[in-house]
């Protein structure tokens, strides 16, 4: 099979584009390297450095991706501005980028004839749930509390009317918090672990936002390649179905710092959800998916490789 993967060059996207590539598949990789790194590329994989967001109808963009959907099954669409926080500095980009990519990613690869198109969502579109939300089903109520969080739950609007418009399958993977090989340890794109690993390295004391009970469903990145396979996969799904991707277990940001290990301070809390736990019930249904590490499991290998004692 040929597959698209748009930020294969990423964390997420290139511990993917390795599973595809592994099974045997044909793997083209769109990424502009803005975050993403060549040599996160797994070597059988195409490589395009290309802006999907800077498409349209009569631009260069929009003639490659035409050309590059010829025989390709599924789109993975990973790319994307991530995380909270910098969202909240800088909505317009996050708008521009994550939005008008989607948008545009969808529009060539249902005038193409592909047959599937997987979005990476997010857990952030349900924002901050009560204790008798979790663990938090895909029925739940939205609550964006940033543009990013806003731009994943327009992504799965504009992937739910491309099925009913544009007869192009498309299926909506809500990844919890995501952790593991690739994983940056710098930039607004790192995740506590990745903060806490680097500053331990450099033997400074672990910042925590807040008091540090803020709990984490975190969910390991090769089992979130695997649910972007099955999701491509089952004849379950196609209409733009919602499907939490998540341990459906979590940890406090507190319980990262001594998994790490090191002194800790704390400072003045961000604009996050208090809590995110994940009801897994719909990927097992649907997917036939489940978790396979834990983050205990993981985490003296990951300690191992960086060198912290």
């Amino acid at each position: 099979m040929k597959y698209i993967v748009t930020g294969g060059a990423g964390f997420i996207g290139s511990n993917l584009v390795d599973e595809l590539v592994m099974q045997g598949h044909e793997v083209v990789v769109l990424d502009n390297l803005s975050t993403g790194l060549e040599s996160n590329v797994n070597s059988k994989a195409k490589l395009v450095v290309c802006d999907i967001s800077s498409c349209n109808k009569s631009g260069s963009f929009r003639k490659l991706a035409e050309e590059m959907m010829k025989g390709v099954d599924t789109v993975f669409h990973l790319a994307a501005l991530a995380r909270v926080q910098p969202s909240i500095e800088n909505p317009y980009k996050f708008n521009q980028i994550n939005e008008g990519g989607t948008l545009n990613m969808l529009e060539v690869a249902a005038n193409a004839g592909v047959r599937r198109f997987v979005f990476s969502s997010s857990s952030s579109v349900y924002g901050d749930v009560t204790e008798e939300e979790l663990p938090t089903k895909e029925t739940n109520s939205f609550n964006p509390m940033s543009p990013y969080a806003l731009n994943k739950l327009v992504g799965e609007e504009y992937c739910r009317l491309y099925s009913r418009i544009y007869n192009i399958e498309t299926v909506c993977l809500r990844y919890f918090n995501v952790y593991g090989e690739r994983q940056p340890l710098t930039g607004a794109y790192a995740l506590v672990m990745g903060t806490f690993a680097k500053q331990k390295l450099e033997g400074k004391t672990l910042t925590i936002n807040g008091d540090g009970e803020q709990r984490r469903d975190f969910t390991y990145v090769k089992d979130v390649a695997i649910a972007n396979i099955l999701a491509s996969q089952s004849e379950k799904v196609g209409q733009g179905e919602a499907i939490n991707i998540g341990n459906s277990d979590n940890r406090s940001v507190n319980d990262i710092a001594r998994l790490i290990g090191g002194e800790t301070t704390n400072r003045d809390p961000v604009i996050e959800p208090r809590e995110t736990l994940a009801d897994n019930t719909r990927a097992r249904e649907l997917l036939n998916w489940s978790s396979t590490i834990s983050l205990e499991d993981w985490m003296p290998k990951y300690k191992k490789d960086l060198g912290i004692e």
